[in-house]
């Protein structure tokens, strides 16, 4: 595949590491996996962390945590995102994940879904500013790497509490802070907010990143002048685009957007993602996820509705890659993209 790589331009740090674009890719729970985290830092993405791992699930599973996990050969700096409510537990993760490769730990106390909160894990925490603050001391204290933080604005819009939070984290040593600008109860549902990101980022000397409906290079500068954050973090609008941190990274540096991927080099990226989900999770597992990030790459075609209901029914590697391969090819395709 022809190399697309952004140049980086260092513009902060978190810990020892500098940063070399404004744009990182958010943790996702069965998305920014090993592949996926390759394909965004090839394009510009600065940071890109695991998914969230259950830090009570790795300390008695470590097997099932495995395939979410870091690897060494990844990209510096390595970053492993971990969830849980008990501080110990956390402390504990944080340093077996440290001893596996990772550069930064990052905590979520963010996440909104059900059975995290189940767990009083995730954004649940920020309910108890006390436990947010014993949990910080702790893993700050077993880990000789950055400790960073994944938060929301608040637990609603009635308990928008994410300044104080943001206070207790850099009491405690976090050294970089990411915000969602949305609450708890908001989900992700309406529109991100960023006036409460900018209060955070006016009340705190750390580096903090602007997260929530961050969708092409244009809102990436907006939602950076408005809040007066230090960079910005993509989460789902890079599924089926990894070159969104290409275009996002360039406007901010040139301040205009560069060329369109050639179709023949987004044809090659499919094929070379979907061949490497193959290798990664095996089969036929690595069907499944074939299938789900194919949807994305081909959702913005209109010709491509038929095909996926025929990729998804494919039950080899071979037949999904030929299948693509011809897809890429088809006289529809180029109709649709013009």
């Amino acid at each position: 595949m022809a190399a697309f790589r952004f140049q980086p331009v260092s513009v902060t740090r978190i810990g020892p590491h500098q940063l070399g674009s404004r744009v990182v890719l958010a943790p996702m729970a069965g998305i920014s996996d090993r592949p996926f985290r390759r394909l965004c830092r090839q394009f510009g993405a600065a940071v890109a962390a695991t998914e969230m791992l259950s830090a009570s699930l790795q300390l008695q599973q470590p097997e099932r945590a495995g395939l979410r996990g870091i690897h060494r050969e990844e990209l510096s700096p390595r970053v492993v995102q971990i969830a849980g409510a008990d501080p110990q537990a956390m402390a504990a993760a944080a340093r077996l994940n440290v001893e596996q490769g990772a550069e930064i730990i990052d905590i979520n106390m963010g996440c909104p879904v059900k059975k995290v909160l189940k767990q009083a894990a995730g954004s649940a925490l920020l309910r108890d500013e006390p436990l947010v603050e014993a949990i910080l001391r702790s893993v700050v204290q077993a880990v000789d790497v950055p400790v960073t933080l994944k938060i929301r604005t608040g637990w609603s819009p009635e308990c928008r509490n994410g300044v104080r939070v943001a206070k207790i984290a850099e009491d405690c040593g976090i050294q970089a802070l990411a915000v969602h600008g949305r609450t708890r109860a908001c989900m992700f549902n309406g529109h991100a907010e960023y006036d409460t990101i900018a209060a955070i980022k006016a009340a705190v000397r750390l580096p903090v990143l602007a997260n929530g409906d961050i969708d092409c290079p244009e809102k990436a500068a907006f939602v950076l002048a408005h809040t007066g954050a230090d960079a910005v973090m993509i989460g789902r609008a890079a599924r089926g685009r990894p070159w969104l941190f290409r275009d996002v990274a360039h406007f901010l540096a040139q301040g205009s957007l560069p060329a369109p991927l050639p179709a023949s080099v987004v044809r090659a990226l499919v094929l070379q993602h979907v061949a490497e989900l193959h290798a990664f999770y095996g089969l036929p597992l690595g069907l499944g996820f074939a299938r789900k990030h194919v949807t994305w790459y081909l959702e913005p075609l209109g010709a491509g509705v038929e095909f996926r209901r025929f990729f998804n029914a494919l039950d080899s590697a071979a037949a999904q890659l030929e299948s693509l391969d011809a897809f890429f090819a088809s006289p529809l395709l180029s109709e649709a993209a013009a």
